[in-house]
């Protein structure tokens, strides 16, 4: 059975071109949010296996909605992305119960690598 995964960017572009890589690789993409307000919500109502997070986000950041989704479930899947020099950032994400992460722009090989991991 294929992991059914949640894609939270604040970019539209971003969302796109995660769902396409996810549904070639034979994933299955179940919702998206677009800040982690709809991250948090998203996972409450869709109990997605995996959950693919930017951290620099409106309303709620990626950190701050890994915590609350963590709260919720302490086995939630949580893989944050972040752009280059948000090395701060990851480290906290990491500290705070996210799986892995991945730097912007995206490496198809590495993107794979981490999905990989979680099976």
């Amino acid at each position: 059975m294929s992991k059914r995964i949640l894609i939270v960017d604040d970019t539209l572009f971003m969302r796109v071109k995660i769902k396409g890589l996810l549904e070639k690789w034979g994933y299955q993409v179940v919702g998206e949010g677009a800040n982690g307000r709809e991250a948090v919500d998203k996972f409450k109502e869709l109990q997605p296996d995996i959950i693919l997070m930017d951290i620099t986000m409106p309303e709620m950041d990626g950190i701050a909605a890994l915590k609350e989704i963590k709260n919720l479930d302490a086995k939630a899947i949580v893989i944050m992305i972040s752009a280059l020099g948000q090395e701060s950032f990851v480290m906290e994400a990491i500290r705070s119960g996210a799986r892995n992460y991945l730097v912007k722009p995206l490496q198809e090989n590495k993107f794979q690598e981490v999905l990989a991991s979680l099976s």
